[in-house]
């Protein structure tokens, strides 16, 4: 078997919860295969015929359901479908875990969209089928990454090298979380063009710089003005492989990208459906793309991108620019679920070399867990972890991503937090009073190596399991 028959035959049985769940090989032949499709759909044709798929929508949704339940009937499988969590079990206090073995069992493959963050997660270690996040709150939406990453291959020819602005709702919008982290990848340039309130995540900002190995400039140190194509900039990310980046001058470097302009827009709506309050929805100041502005500096060749639906960020004006992008896009997520579903199924008719293919694949970077139970909770309210149905199974998760200040990312939802103390697991072989704790940003927490990593939320927490106030 070759290299490019393993990657296919390896998809089989798998879950694409995350972007992070597939190589940049496996993302390329998920592509590749994609527009194998649409070039000549004939040879799909009930490919996956007796296979069912559960359609489990309990948000909103027009083109990520529709698409998917397209897909699965084009390669001539069948559909079963829950729309309404009040329809459901889950309305009875029923668990996602038992949820997703009762519908694995019924059907070969699941697609979910749900509101908790994380939650996709929970149903694909559950189901003991292959599970497919359709966007789980803001957290991410790995399949419409792939449409987008589908589109930008087919109308620039390449992904590796683009520069690509992110604009408008960049803090609920779960859509640019998982394009961030695929472009990071294949080696882009990412401008971060937020409205103001809404810039990037902490915790996504971070996962960038941890994992993915490139430079992250914030918008404060580059020279800016207004009108001068996609400024005001929040951040810039830019991969250490670009031959343009000046390893001692990374600054310098983010502002050369910025005169560079952009190869696409990714433009996105208010995420009106995630905010606390409402003040918060009706920002002054939420960037709108229209035809005046692709006349600007900067954006004479750009595309226009969005995930849609959208509201009033993107200017009716500009639908008959051939740049614009999105119905295609949109369109576009047939052929690339109809790839993805045969995959995961098992199903595929056909093997494919990918139109670009990676001599170096990228693999997840193996951060160490956080095993010891010490109190500490996700922050993220809208984290699975944290929603009373499933405290009374799901166990808190981490990874150490940082130990000097330690800094825990959840497993679920990728949120991040930083423990006020620290101590060390050692202790407990020591007497009573030996077991000391120290601040988290002191000297002495430097000296604990990272298995040994004991980490509280408080002085308090430390105290009650035993340990007393060390040095500063």
């Amino acid at each position: 078997m070759n290299n490019v028959e393993m990657v296919g035959h390896g998809l089989s049985g798998r879950s694409f919860a995350s972007v992070d769940d597939f190589s940049n090989q496996e993302l390329a032949y998920v592509l590749s295969l994609a527009a194998d499709v649409a070039e000549n759909r004939e040879p799909f044709t009930d490919v996956c015929r007796g296979k069912i798929m559960a359609s489990l929508f309990f948000e909103a949704s027009t083109r990520t359901r529709l698409s998917f339940d397209t897909a699965m009937l084009r390669l001539g499988g069948q559909l079963v479908s829950a729309v309404d969590v009040g329809a459901t079990s889950l309305a009875k206090g029923e668990t996602l875990a038992d949820m997703a073995r009762v519908v694995g069992g019924y059907a070969d493959l699941i697609v979910m969209r749900h509101p908790w963050e994380g939650a996709a997660r929970v149903v694909a270690e559950y189901a003991g089928v292959p599970v497919i996040n359709a966007g789980d709150g803001g957290h991410e939406h790995p399949t419409q990454t792939l449409c987008d990453l589908f589109t930008l291959q087919q109308e620039r020819g390449r992904l590796q090298g683009l520069r690509i602005a992110l604009w408008g709702d960049l803090k609920y919008g779960r859509t640019v979380h998982s394009l961030a982290f695929a472009l990071a990848r294949f080696g882009a340039t990412i401008v971060f063009r937020p409205g103001s309130g809404f810039a990037a995540p902490e915790h996504v900002l971070s996962k960038l710089a941890t994992d993915y190995g490139g430079e992250l400039v914030h918008g404060d140190v580059l020279s800016q003005s207004e009108g001068e194509g996609v400024l005001p900039v929040d951040a810039l990310y830019m991969t250490p492989h670009s031959p343009h980046q000046l390893a001692m001058l990374p600054h310098l470097s983010a502002q050369l990208e910025l005169d560079r302009g952009v190869d696409a827009l990714y433009v996105t709506r208010l995420q009106k459906e995630r905010m606390q309050t409402q003040a918060d929805m009706k920002p002054e100041d939420y960037p709108v793309v229209d035809r005046k502005l692709l006349r600007k500096k900067g954006f004479e060749r750009s595309v226009v991108l969005h995930p849609l639906p959208r509201v009033d960020e993107l200017s009716l004006d500009i639908d008959s620019d051939p740049r614009s992008l999105y119905f295609k896009q949109a369109h576009q997520g047939v052929p690339v679920r109809m790839a993805l579903i045969s995959l995961l199924l098992g199903c595929n008719p056909r093997t494919v070399q990918p139109t670009e293919w990676f001599g170096e694949d990228w693999r997840p970077v193996a951060h160490p867990r956080y095993v010891h139970e010490t109190g500490i909770h996700c922050p993220n309210e809208r984290c699975v972890a944290n929603q009373p149905s499933e405290l009374r199974y799901l166990p808190q998760k981490f990874v150490l991503v940082a130990s000097t200040p330690p800094r825990l990312r959840c497993g679920y939802c990728d949120h991040e937090t930083e423990p006020a103390v620290v101590a060390t697991a050692e202790a407990y072989d020591e007497p009573t009073y030996r077991r000391k704790y120290h601040r988290a940003r002191s000297r002495w927490a430097t000296t604990i190596r990272p298995e040994n990593l004991l980490l509280f939320a408080s002085a308090e927490d430390a105290e009650a399991a035993g340990f007393r106030p060390g040095a500063a």
